[in-house]
């Protein structure tokens, strides 16, 4: 999910057609293997499946070794952008997405689905809207001729406040929700999928960059796990899927019920940071990954969480694999809104 030169790769742009035949797949293993569910699901620890957990660590591991923490010393630096990008992601998107949600689970499609399936999916699209994204940013700035260098300090600023901020948030907003989650289970799951991936992400970017530079580094060994992430992702898929076939065999629309309000929040929080942006007359070349940072998830985290929170087998899970599913397609629409609206802006600094 690095920056490339070429724009998104071939794998990340079609994310949403292989999160569809990893669905297909798992519930396929499901109905007729389901042994193979059953055999995996042995393998936990704390509520924790550790297979998933392997898998959730292929994921993240790469994303953190990308992001250069040195930036964070130019935070001082145009800090505008970074306000936008602070305040969107961790004033306004948790509560705009609880309030969505609710809204639709509650309201709108109250004859469609129980209040006790209704719950679990507010749970689900709060830990999506927690969780502001860190990795695919690096993609959809290099689609827009986002700074570079400016990204990098959003992205790892961003990283360093889901460590302070994702535990209270999620606690607050599924406490408010009615759904109990124990203070111990929710840090463990931060510290087995943020803490310990980015301070090995950290260590491993050191010691390469030590040895054989930064060049080397960004240019051969980074390169080497582009696709790690995603395989990752696509295998964690497949698991989860054979674990909730029951659920999509009998209930293919709750996939599209999910995937409302998770849109409409997806473009509300864009316009937000965006023209936001506009308004404190910031350059395009930063307005546009500041949109883009709030608008998208860190839905391998969110997917983790899930997991070990509720379980694999829970709608909550469910929730969060919906945010996977329409990710890429509405942020290249947004990718395109961006370009195609740069000269709402001033020149790039």
């Amino acid at each position: 999910m690095s920056e490339k030169k070429e724009g998104i790769g071939f794998f990340e742009k079609y994310l949403t057609l292989w999160v569809i035949v990893c669905m297909v797949i798992g519930v396929l293993v499901g109905k007729f293997l389901p042994v193979l569910p059953k055999f995996l699901g042995k393998f936990e620890y704390a509520n924790v499946s550790i297979p998933i957990a392997v898998l959730i660590w292929l994921m993240i591991y790469p994303m953190m070794m990308k992001v250069d923490f040195k930036s964070v010393k130019n935070v001082g630096k145009n800090p505008k952008g970074l306000y936008v990008t602070w305040v969107t992601n961790w004033v306004i998107k948790p509560f705009t997405m609880f309030g969505i949600a609710y809204f639709f689970f509650y309201v709108v499609f109250r004859g469609l689905i129980s209040p006790e399936l209704a719950k679990d999916y507010l749970a689900g699209a709060v830990l999506l809207g927690a969780a502001p994204c860190t990795a695919m940013v690096f993609v959809w700035s290099h689609l827009t001729k986002g700074n570079p260098s400016y990204t990098v300090v959003q992205v790892a600023t961003n990283d360093l406040i889901i460590l302070i901020a994702f535990i209270p948030i999620v606690k607050f907003l599924l406490g408010v929700s009615n759904v109990s989650v124990p203070w111990d289970t929710l840090i463990l799951s931060v510290v087995l999928f943020v803490v310990i991936p980015l301070v090995g992400g950290i260590l491993t970017r050191t010691f390469v960059v030590r040895k054989k530079g930064e060049e080397y580094f960004k240019n051969s060994f980074i390169p080497k796990f582009n696709n790690t992430t995603i395989v990752g992702l696509l295998l964690t898929l497949i698991i989860i899927f054979s674990f909730q076939g029951d659920v999509i065999v009998n209930n293919p629309l709750h996939i599209v019920l999910i995937a409302v309000p998770l849109i409409i929040q997806t473009f509300l929080i864009f316009f937000i940071a965006y023209m936001t942006s506009k308004v404190l007359k910031l350059s395009h070349d930063i307005a546009a990954p500041a949109g883009m940072i709030g608008a998208s998830n860190f839905f391998e985290l969110s997917v983790a969480v899930a997991i070990a929170l509720f379980g694999a087998t829970s709608p909550v899970a469910l929730a969060t694999i919906v945010g996977v599913l329409v990710e890429v397609p509405v942020m290249l629409i947004l990718v395109k809104i961006a370009n195609n609206t740069k000269k709402w802006f001033k020149t790039n600094n």
